[in-house]
């Protein structure tokens, strides 16, 4: 299996050369994460109860959104029956691992639902915005020669009132940056250069002003940034410069933190000091074939039947 940075036989494409901002986060946050996750490509075998919680609330709020977009705007109780719904027939206690000792399952399902009912409460009747997209993903080529190419996917993509097109973000942790430090964040800039310069830029209305939104659901604020070009033409420098770090490196060495306890690849890891002595270190699995093309996006489903959905 090739690693980052070396390159290919000659007309053989790299299917994991697409980058994104999680992928980036996880060489930042530690190299040997991103070793395991997208250069080893093991599976991940747990997963924290806060992003398993983030994930319901995500589809319940684009069910939500999908459901007003066809004029049928839902009761909170029937929103949050539905949130109760998938975060049932999801939660697999075996796989969803609750970090902090002592903390009752029902804690987290609270949380999301107070999640849900702060976004309801400040968005409803849901008229304040036009929903141009949900769950969208983009594109974009940092330098159009195709080496620094990226994707993500967009909670919300919404055009305010006074015609700015707004990117939205839903975020269910308990930490809310400053204003300066949302004015840095990278994750919501990379897609503002998707929508203005990749393929959507033209569905949205081109040289519209765009906002950055971050919506933290779990104490009800909201915070908003903007972006110069010029501030845009050193975030496509940087991230170019990242990219071939990464590409560059060759040690993938771990850099422990409070963060390692919920790591979901933290049972293997050598740097986990409280790995199991009969748990064997994770290693570089034997060079398999590419993977498989990731299958297209299937097309949204229709907003009236999930409307009718919330109302079964």
């Amino acid at each position: 299996m090739e690693l980052p940075g070396l390159e290919p036989p000659a007309g053989v494409e790299r299917p994991d050369e697409v980058y994104s901002h999680s992928r980036l986060s996880a060489f930042e946050s530690c190299p040997q994460k991103f070793q395991y996750r997208y250069v080893w490509k093991l599976p991940a075998e747990s997963e924290s109860i806060e992003g398993f919680v983030g994930k319901r609330v995500h589809e319940v709020l684009e069910r939500l959104h999908r459901a007003a977009d066809a004029g049928r705007v839902p009761a909170l109780p029937k929103v949050l029956w539905r949130y109760g719904q998938l975060f049932d027939e999801a939660y697999d206690a075996r796989r969803v691992r609750i970090v902090r000792e002592g903390t009752p399952l029902g804690f987290y399902r609270e949380l999301g639902e107070h999640c849900i009912a702060n976004y309801y409460h400040d968005r409803y009747p849901f008229d304040g915005d036009e929903t141009l997209a949900l769950e969208e993903r983009v594109t974009v080529d940092l330098d159009g020669s195709g080496r620094y190419r990226l994707q993500g996917f967009v909670d919300r993509i919404a055009r305010s009132r006074d015609g700015a097109i707004e990117i939205q973000d839903y975020k269910t942790g308990a930490r809310v940056p400053s204003q300066a430090q949302a004015d840095e964040d990278r994750q919501l800039a990379l897609y503002q250069l998707a929508i203005q310069q990749g393929d959507p830029g033209a569905r949205y209305g081109e040289g519209r002003p765009v906002r950055l939104v971050w919506h933290y659901l779990r104490k009800g604020r909201t915070l908003v940034s903007t972006r110069t070009p010029s501030q845009l033409d050193a975030l496509r420098g940087k991230t170019r410069e990242l990219i071939d770090r990464i590409r560059g490196e060759r040690v993938f060495a771990p850099k422990p933190s409070t963060l390692c306890g919920w790591c979901e690849y933290r049972e293997g890891c050598p740097a986990n000091p409280e790995r199991r002595p009969d748990q064997l270190p994770y290693a570089r699995p034997a060079a398999t074939a590419a993977p498989p093309r990731r299958p297209k996006t299937p097309p949204p489903p229709d907003p009236g039947q999930l409307a009718l959905r919330f109302m079964s």
